[in-house]
């Protein structure tokens, strides 16, 4: 999802302006490891605000039946003003979904004030697939084989395994990437 509904709300570049670094959450909406990290995910928005931006990249895997059509659905929550707040309440819902499938998209659009029906026309035309499918290619290309993967600074971290010192670990190389280069590097 790569839209600033997704990221949260983006900001012109000016030349007295830094870019923003980037952390790339790549995650499967039915993951319950997923569902996890979204604590850390908050903490993370929380303590950088605006200064970092986070955003969520799909990476359904074939072992949850539903994470395909989720990141669909999510795309098209992102197309209606609700990208986050759609992921975060899916990310809730992942055994809920796991077990009746897409009829919780709907429910989770429909609670959200979303127009379900619309969403469901999206899961049905496909107008999304060409996003989730890019989100997977490049997710590929970087290594990603699991999820929660975080990508920052060029560097990837794997969440799929074990979440422990990943936040720490992600903040450190945010505040790097904020402060700049080293001069005493170069």
């Amino acid at each position: 999802m790569n839209d600033a509904a997704a990221s949260g709300p983006t900001s012109p570049v000016s030349p007295d302006r830094p870019v923003s670094p980037v952390l790339d959450v790549w995650c499967d909406l039915q993951c319950p490891d997923c569902a996890t990290a979204l604590a850390d995910v908050r903490a993370l928005r929380e303590r950088f605000g605006d200064r970092l931006e986070i955003r969520l990249r799909h990476f359904p895997l074939a072992k949850h039946k539903h994470a395909y059509a989720a990141a669909q659905a999510a795309e098209e929550a992102a197309e209606q003003g609700q990208g986050w707040p759609y992921i975060e309440a899916l990310l809730a819902r992942t055994a809920e979904l796991g077990k009746h499938g897409e009829k919780v998209l709907l429910d989770v659009a429909g609670e959200l004030g979303l127009d379900a029906e619309e969403i469901d026309t999206a899961l049905v035309d496909g107008r999304h697939l060409l996003a989730v499918d890019a989100d997977e290619a490049e997710g590929k290309a970087i290594g990603v084989t699991g999820t929660p993967t975080y990508e920052i600074g060029g560097e990837r971290l794997d969440g799929g395994k074990s979440q422990e010192g990943l936040r720490a670990r992600i903040e450190e190389i945010a505040e790097r990437l904020l402060a700049g280069p080293d001069p005493a590097a170069g």
